[in-house]
């Protein structure tokens, strides 16, 4: 699992590739922590463009980074998740959670 980021005052974005599962979701929970709590970002923006696998464990980082943000008046987007992962994060009820985006908007690519 790769991690890659981007941040400026207003948002945090987190590009993930690879697989998310139950032995890449602790090093992604204390790497993207350290991130929100360095920069305290309005908008988490975690990116699954490249990410080829994803188990209840992405379930749970993306449950986690909620309840950090969400306190703060924060919100999270999941972007890009290919149609499997979509399908997945629909059903877990994360669409109730973070808006998920299949198409980048213009104002967040710079």
């Amino acid at each position: 699992m790769q991690i890659d980021y981007h941040a400026d005052k207003e948002q945090l974005i987190v590009m993930l590739a690879g697989e998310i599962d139950h032995h890449s979701s602790l090093n992604l929970r204390t790497e993207i922590d350290a991130a929100v709590y360095a920069h305290m970002p309005r908008c988490l923006i975690l990116d699954f463009q490249n990410v080829t696998f994803m188990d209840s464990s992405g379930i749970g980082l993306i449950m986690g980074r909620y309840k950090i943000l969400h306190p703060m008046g924060g919100k999270i987007i999941l972007q890009q998740p290919s149609a499997y992962i979509g399908r997945m994060l629909r059903m877990a009820g994360m669409d109730r959670l973070a808006e998920i985006r299949t198409i980048i908007p213009k104002e967040v690519i710079s």
